[in-house]
């Protein structure tokens, strides 16, 4: 049975008074995690949007760096201004010169009524005569332009004599000359609006990522920290809980060891394997680790990273990628989240045929399928998404292998446990292995958070050891929410007492129901009250009898309530949700309908009329479900009324204690804990929420 087609997790609960809380599963953390930020062993060059590590001296950052490129771009800057510099002082040269003279000289021409203007700054004088004279000294040489100095002990009416021989005396430099100074400015201008035009670019982009690869003009993104190659790297000593992939993947790592055994019977690698499966299934540490076991180096990205708003930056990295991998080949290549840019080509999304995605989803496919065997560069790449990618990514000689990481079974919940467990002082009573049992469903990532919550629990109490109390209230934490401080009222406590004793009791009397591990009247989340049943041992497959038996055991809370206090409240709004959604999919997906048969009609996602399916159909779907649902509404009453001693017995308990575990609230029912009926395991958690 597939993932789609199996009841809602293996972890019910049941809200009562609002709107039922889901759970965010962490990703990044055990077996889930395997993107580096330069922190975890990777490599990182400044200007590439991927991850290496593992690579042999002189490549990457560890080798010797290479001549930059922009020692052109400064000759030419500096080229350009020293012509420019050059051409504005020939121009003030050519400009005409001022010729120095005495000042005895300068008052001759006054006399003379020679001067046609003059600008005085202090006692320095510069002007123009109007006729030329000779320079003194020198017959053969000509002036009209000329600079002087007024002695300080001079005691004539040179403005008089100025005025007299219609001389004008201007406030400006007859002679504009700029200067040295003012050249250098002016020369030096347009190369300083262009460096402070690309230092904001180049700001920008860093701040965004950087578009590495465009001709080298818009490359080096964020400056990521190299890490040194020597670091630790990850084995599959660290992977636990999917042994059926590890022995899957475990060739790849035997060819890239040895290709010769390969070669000799004209076998090859596959090009390509692509790892499928839920968040935090551990695609990404499998991925390094088979790295880590090869000793090859290895280069991660996201496959996002590849997309930038310029076209054709994809196509380029890509092919920087696959080309570094090449020159330090054998090695291995780890595209994360390729759904990204794998999707089928001519989706809705493609403007054209030339889309940034669809640039760099071709460069990809050109990339492997250009390997020639010899190689030894292997790709790998993970999704959550295997039916959304193109066909043409998927077929042999590119993505030859699709393995399915699935979510791992008990005794790999235990080893996952176990590995996560390093480093961290467990007490004598800490029991991993009846943790796992009561963890089903967990992923790598799901079951490392627990852990740590359980740690940080024990720190904030003081604790040196984590107890199997940390773990448990953990695990209460992770599944039902954090403990709230609300004063209920009398009244209210009451009724949610009745409302979780009629969840647990008729999880404790129908055959085949899951074990009730704890009750609780401690509002935690939006919930007031949480009634939490795990299974012993993991189950795919689901019959008709038990998945009647969820149904009414998620309606034991509302029944109880109107066979006791004669009362319904919203208290049930989430075991409504929970009843009806597993009744929709028992009549409409699962085929478990006489009236409908055999019959597929409502798809997971989308109208079912755009399937084709009548109204008149769907009205019998709906017509079927309430039926199905009043029936055991109806069942979980008589089973409460033929056992009223025993809910009172519950709810009694629960009143005075607030929180039943596994023993006590068996004990309260009055039934023997050991002689249970047979169990199948798919965990419920049943609470009562609060009144939206």
């Amino acid at each position: 049975m597939s993932d789609k087609d199996q009841p809602p997790s293996q972890d019910q609960s049941t809200a009562d008074r609002g709107p039922g809380q889901g759970r965010d599963s962490g990703q990044n953390s055990g077996q889930g995690s395997g993107q580096s930020d330069g922190s975890d062993g990777s490599q990182r060059p400044p200007h590439k949007p991927w991850r290496t590590e593992g690579l042999p001296p002189g490549h990457g950052d560890g080798g010797k760096p290479r001549r930059p490129k922009w020692w052109k771009w400064a000759a030419w800057i500096v080229g350009g201004y020293l012509v420019l510099f050059l051409l504005t002082t020939m121009q003030d040269q050519m400009a005409g010169s001022q010729q120095t003279i005495a000042y005895t000289d300068f008052t001759a021409q006054v006399q003379k009524q020679n001067v046609a203007e003059i600008f005085a700054r202090g006692d320095t004088i510069q002007g123009r005569l109007k006729a030329a004279a000779p320079v003194p000294g020198k017959t053969d040489q000509n002036y009209t332009k000329f600079t002087t100095e007024r002695p300080t002990f001079a005691n004539d009416n040179l403005y008089g004599d100025l005025q007299k021989g219609g001389a004008t005396v201007r406030a400006t430099p007859v002679v504009a000359q700029r200067g040295v100074l003012l050249n250098l400015l002016i020369s030096l201008g347009p190369f300083i609006l262009i460096a402070l035009f690309y230092w904001w670019l180049f700001r920008r982009q860093r701040a965004a990522g950087g578009l590495g690869g465009v001709g080298g003009l818009f490359g080096g993104g964020q400056q990521k920290k190299p890490v040194d190659p020597t670091t630790v790297r990850v084995t599959f000593a660290d992977v636990a809980g999917i042994d059926e992939v590890e022995a899957e993947i475990e060739e790849i790592v035997d060819f890239l060891k040895d290709p010769d055994k390969y070669r000799r019977l004209g076998a090859r690698a596959p090009k390509g394997v692509l790892l499928a499966g839920a968040p935090g299934t551990g695609k990404t540490l499998l991925a390094r680790a088979t790295a880590g076991e090869a000793g090859v180096p290895f280069f991660s990205a996201s496959a996002s990273e590849f997309i930038e708003m310029i076209v054709g930056v994809g196509a380029s990295r890509v092919r920087e990628l696959f080309g570094e991998a090449r020159k330090v080949a054998p090695a291995i290549i780890f595209i994360d989240e390729i759904d990204t840019i794998g999707r089928a080509r001519g989706a809705a999304r493609s403007i054209g045929g030339h889309d940034e995605g669809e640039q760099t989803l071709n460069q990809i496919l050109t990339e492997m399928d250009g390997f020639s065997g010899a190689e030894g560069v292997v790709t790998l790449a993970a999704t959550n998404r295997a039916d959304v990618l193109d066909p043409a990514l998927l077929r042999p000689g590119r993505f030859d292998r699709t393995i399915t990481v699935n979510a791992p079974d008990q005794p790999g919940r235990e080893a996952i446990l176990k590995v996560h467990a390093r480093g961290k002082p467990l007490a004598p009573d800490a029991d991993l292995n009846a943790l796992s049992k009561s963890t089903p469903g967990m992923t790598g990532a799901d079951l490392a958070n627990l852990l740590n919550e359980a740690a940080l629990t024990a720190a904030r109490q003081g604790e040196s050891q984590i107890t199997q109390r940390d773990l448990t209230d953990a695990l209460e934490k992770i599944q039902l929410g954090a403990a709230r401080n609300v004063v209920m009222p009398e009244e209210e406590r009451r009724r949610t007492a009745y409302h979780e004793g009629g969840h647990a009791l008729l999880g404790m009397i129908q055959k085949g129901a899951d074990p009730v591990r704890k009750v609780s009247i401690i509002p935690r989340g939006r919930a007031l009250g949480v009634t939490l049943s795990t299974p012993d041992a993991d189950r795919y497959g689901y019959d008709v009898e038990y998945l009647r038996g969820r149904i009414i055991g998620a309606l034991g809370g509302m029944a109880a309530e109107q066979e006791v206090l004669g009362v319904v409240t919203t208290g049930a709004e989430s075991d409504l949700e929970t009843a009806t959604r597993i009744a929709r999919s028992m009549v409409g997906r699962w085929g478990m309908s006489d009236a409908i048969g055999p019959v597929s009609i409502l798809p997971s996602e989308g109208d079912a009329r755009t399937a084709g399916v009548s109204d008149e159909l769907l009205n019998t779907v709906d017509a079927e479900v309430r039926s199905l649902i009043e029936q055991c509404y109806a069942d979980a009453r008589r089973l409460l009324r033929d056992n009223r001693p025993r809910l009172d017995s519950i709810a009694e308990q629960l009143l005075l204690h607030e929180t039943l575990d596994e023993a006590d609230a068996y004990a309260a029912a009055g039934i023997p804990h050991n002689n249970r009926p047979e169990l199948t395991p798919e965990p419920q958690t049943s609470a009562r929420d609060d009144a939206s």
